[in-house]
Formats: structure tokens, sequence, C-alpha cells
């Protein structure tokens, strides 16, 4: 599969500072920053995870107080939930963001959906394209690795899933996704006369993961979490298509089993056009995009 340089850039372009972003989560910046590098060495088959393990348990014991969880993922059931998205359709509206947002009433500064840009071709022949960067749902995601406490996971389903009753906020998973998809919640709300639509922000949250946490409160979770996008896996469970792939308005995204050969999403995916992310860091990512 043909990789898309330019895409790839503005991928690692967006990406956050990664010692600025863990300087602010108070725990050790360089234990952070080593263990992101041999995650995404797990995840691309250059280090196998007992290597990894053994080499930084005693570090996290130190820093954290508990040994490095242990992973080892049951038997995966159920559709392997995958998105495609047509660049060519897509025109930049940020109604998947908004519709997102929305759905997931995620607070300001956070947002799990976001198009990022590039230019393609070579002068004189150039085009603008737009680049909807959801979560890439890897198979072999490197956040998984890095977690210090087993908050970051795989369901059953192969969805990456946190776990905001464990996660404690390090930001080490930050770091080390290669495709900055993970967003901090810092406790942020919508002033009063700021929200617009958004008004009763604070006071309701969407039952992400199945829980219904009610108001927003000061170190309550969500609040002090990594957040990212789960395919609206809330809305998976009661048979409906994710939030941005029912209101994209040039019908862009097409969501499905990967597994299913008679799928549109599996027909697309393997389609001459199609490409995904960064493929060269062997994450296996879920999101395809056709060229």
């Amino acid at each position: 599969m043909a990789r898309e340089p330019k895409a790839d850039e503005a991928v690692v372009r967006s990406l956050p500072d990664p010692e600025a972003v863990l300087a602010a989560g108070g725990h050790d910046v360089a234990l952070g920053l080593a263990m992101a590098a041999d995650a995404q060495k797990v995840a691309g088959g250059e280090m196998d995870a007992v290597t990894f393990r053994q080499r930084w348990n005693r570090a996290v014991k130190r820093e954290f107080g508990r040994e490095l969880p242990r992973h080892d993922p049951s038997e995966r059931k159920g559709p392997r939930w995958g998105m495609v998205i047509d660049l060519q359709k897509c025109v930049g509206c940020d109604t998947c963001t908004v519709a997102c947002k929305a759905e997931n009433r995620t607070p300001p500064g956070v947002s799990y959906n976001v198009v990022l840009e590039y230019e393609s071709g070579t002068f004189p022949n150039t085009g603008h394209v737009n680049l909807p960067r959801p979560c890439m749902q890897c198979d072999n995601a490197p956040c998984i690795w890095v977690c210090p406490v087993g908050a970051t996971y795989k369901l059953e389903n192969g969805i990456v899933a946190i776990d905001y009753d464990r996660c404690i906020g390090c930001r080490y998973c930050i770091v080390a996704c290669p495709y900055g998809a993970r967003s901090f919640d810092f406790g942020e709300g919508y002033g009063e006369g700021q929200g617009g639509e958004m008004l009763g922000f604070n006071r309701l949250q969407a039952p992400e993961y199945g829980v219904a946490r009610g108001e927003r409160q000061p170190n309550k979770s969500p609040v002090g979490n990594v957040r990212k996008c789960t395919f609206c896996l809330h809305r998976l469970e009661r048979g409906e298509e994710p939030a941005c792939v029912e209101a994209c308005i040039a019908d862009a995204r097409y969501f499905g089993d990967l597994d299913d050969p008679d799928s549109r999403v599996a027909q697309l995916a393997s389609s001459p056009r199609a490409f995904r992310l960064r493929e060269e860091l062997g994450t296996e990512p879920r999101v395809y995009y056709l060229r």
C-alpha cells in the first residue's frame, strides 16, 4: 500500500511538544520520552513485549509505586471496526469536529476529531487537501504499552479505550501516540454566556464507555484524565454509526467491519486509492484514507 508522505508530514507537524506535555504531567519526563520511544518499537515489531517490560518495570515501580502492567489481550470478538475517509469528498467543513464535540460533550481544547491540511502535488500543479484525523484505533497501539497503570487497553472488539478511574494523568500515552490523537482534560468548562449551543455542557456528560458520570466537577473523572476518540463506542452498542460518520455532509466517511469482505468499508480499504498514515511505524491503523 503506497504511502502519502505529505499526509504523514501534516500529522507530524500537528504533534504536541512531548517535553512540554510531560512536564505538565508532573512525572519523570525522561522516563516518559524513553518509554514512548520503546513502545513505538514494540508496535513496529522492533522490540518484543517481554523485553519492554524487563527494561522499564523497575523504573516504573520507582516512579509510580507499582509494577508495569502485563498485557495479555484476550481473543478479539465481534466485528473489526474500521473507518475509511475519502479525501476527494472531504470539503474541510469541520462538521465532523462539531458533531463529535456535541456527541461527546468535550470541553474547550479537547477534540477527538480534527481536520488537518496540506498541499498536494508540486508547483504549479498543487492542490489543497483536508485530512480528518480521529483516533486510528491501531491494532499495534504504542499507547497501550507505555501506560504505567494499565488505564489504556483494548476492548474485545479491538477499540482502544481508556479507563478514567485508573488513569492518573501522567500523559505518557500522549507522547507515545504517533498521530496526536489524545488530549488531556484540564477541567475547563464553557463559561456562562460563552457556550452557545453548548449551554448546560457542565451539567451533563456523554455516557462514554457506557458510564453516565453526571455533572463535570474538579478532580472528578474525566477531568484530569487523557481522552480520545472511541469510534463512539456508546453509539456502536446501540447499533448506530459514529457521530462523525452520520453527520458528514459530503458523505466522505464510511464505517463498518473490515473483516467482512462484502462490506463497503472493507472493499474501499483494499482499493488502490487507499492508504494509511505513518504505515512505516507498524501500528496497523484501522482508519484508511482514499487519495
